[in-house]
């Protein structure tokens, strides 16, 4: 029970999240109306992709120094779980965005420079495929993660801000502020953001240890 505490509450955060993001009232905001409810899944999306790459970047510069064949797995695992989360980010999006603006990519630089941080990623994993000696490997790709961290921070949080954009808080639109996100959506969105987050750990953990019996597996 003790280890299982965290997924039993990150099933019932999701559980919640989908039921209650629903059911309760929303503010009527303008462009956004109904569509407002996808807050509670595309943000968090993104929230749990950032944490797996900033564990994914802590076993990367760990590994540099211990050389662990453990570390560099739990770096490209938590890859591997980040990248799901960041599709998962794009496809709401796309979603919401045809709901919103009529199509499902209208190259909003928000919406560029997300797909590009995502494709940072697949290109460390391709790097890595390309890669056969073990250590090298390593290496070669944790100095690339380190690196390909803060260009996702820009990419997603300092770019966008320096160019009009059509997401909310940009443009006119309405933003998530004290004014727009009141009571009812913070009942939802902060143990939405929570509950996904910790699925997507709880993701990492599984690839994680499927890994490890399958490095266990070629060793023997």
């Amino acid at each position: 029970m003790k280890k299982t505490w965290w997924k039993i509450l990150a099933s019932v955060l999701v559980v919640y999240t989908a039921i209650a993001g629903l059911l309760l009232g929303v503010p009527r905001l303008a462009i956004l109306n109904e569509t407002i409810r996808n807050l509670y899944f595309h943000v968090p999306m993104w929230f749990a992709m950032i944490v797996l790459f900033s564990i994914s970047v802590f076993y990367s510069i760990k590994s540099l120094s211990t050389k662990s064949e453990i570390d560099d797995m739990k770096a490209v695992e938590s890859v591997n779980a980040g990248i799901i989360f960041g599709l998962l980010g794009l496809v709401t999006g796309a979603v919401w965005a045809k709901y919103t603006w009529g199509q499902f990519w209208s190259f909003d630089p928000k919406q560029n420079f997300a797909a590009i941080s995502v494709l940072l990623y697949f290109a460390y994993l391709i790097l890595r495929n390309a890669i056969d000696e073990e250590q090298k490997r390593a290496k070669i790709s944790a100095i690339y993660n380190i690196f390909a961290f803060p260009m996702m921070v820009v990419l997603l949080f300092v770019l966008p801000r320096l160019k009009d954009s059509l997401h909310p808080g940009n443009g006119g639109n309405p933003g998530f502020n004290s004014y727009d996100l009141d009571s009812r959506m913070r009942m939802v969105f902060y143990p939405a953001c929570l509950g996904w987050i910790l699925i997507g750990y709880w993701v990492y953990t599984i690839r994680f240890r499927i890994r490890s019996i399958e490095n266990k597996q070629q060793h023997n």
